[in-house]
């Protein structure tokens, strides 16, 4: 990693510390050496830089292109290797190239981050997963570490009370829980298996993060 991106994830971990009372569990899973896929549900725009500064290892990660060209932090997402995303409809073939390029980083030994719902959560539960997932690991079978983060749903960066970034903060020093789960080879890797490891994982970070969530979900 060059001393740019080492600086900036440092800085990173130390805001993410910061700002929330975060806990770790698993991170040794992503591998000191080699390519590997890591997936995770999506909440907030604040979990790419979560997720990437408690990872051991730099992290490409994918992201929407409008934010991707934000005019004051596009410096950002270039230099920690961002890979913007835009829709078909808006830019015919983006796709094909984003897909090329994390093939591209995946053949190179990086760790690629990327969340297969696609999308923000809408109402905090986690949705389907899409099949770009099994297109990338169709063509580049590499490790995937699934992820569960918990304790963003209601932040400002979430679409809990609005949508995410129109209001104001409303929480400092929140909880949030991210736990890694081991690897799993690309031939156990389909979508319905690392959804259910991704769930499985968030409903054990729900129990440190959002407590008084799971016993009100355990009272019914």
């Amino acid at each position: 990693m060059s001393r740019p991106r080492r600086v900036v994830r440092y800085l990173i971990y130390l805001g993410v510390r910061l700002i929330y009372r975060l806990r770790l569990r698993g991170a040794e899973h992503i591998p000191a050496h080699g390519a590997a896929l890591v997936v995770c549900n999506h909440v907030s725009f604040m979990d790419a830089l979560v997720i990437g500064g408690a990872s051991r290892r730099p992290l490409r990660f994918l992201m929407d292109k409008p934010i991707y060209d934000s005019p004051w932090l596009n410096w950002l997402f270039r230099l920690v290797g961002a890979i913007p995303v835009e829709s078909e409809r808006h830019d015919p073939g983006n796709v094909r190239r984003a897909l090329l390029e994390v093939s591209r980083a995946l053949r190179e030994g990086e760790v690629v981050m990327l969340f297969p719902e696609g999308r923000l959560t809408p109402d905090g539960e986690i949705h389907p997963f899409r099949r770009g997932l099994e297109l990338i690991l169709a063509r580049d079978p590499v490790p995937v570490i699934p992820v569960g983060l918990s304790g963003l749903w209601g932040s400002w960066t979430s679409h809990c009370h609005a949508p995410a970034l129109s209001g104001r903060p409303r929480r400092f020093r929140a909880r949030v829980a991210l736990h890694f789960g081991e690897q799993l080879s690309p031939e156990r890797a389909g979508r319905a298996e690392l959804e259910w490891r991704v769930r499985e994982l968030k409903l054990e970070a729900d129990g440190w993060a959002e407590p008084a969530a799971v016993e009100a979900l355990e009272r019914l």
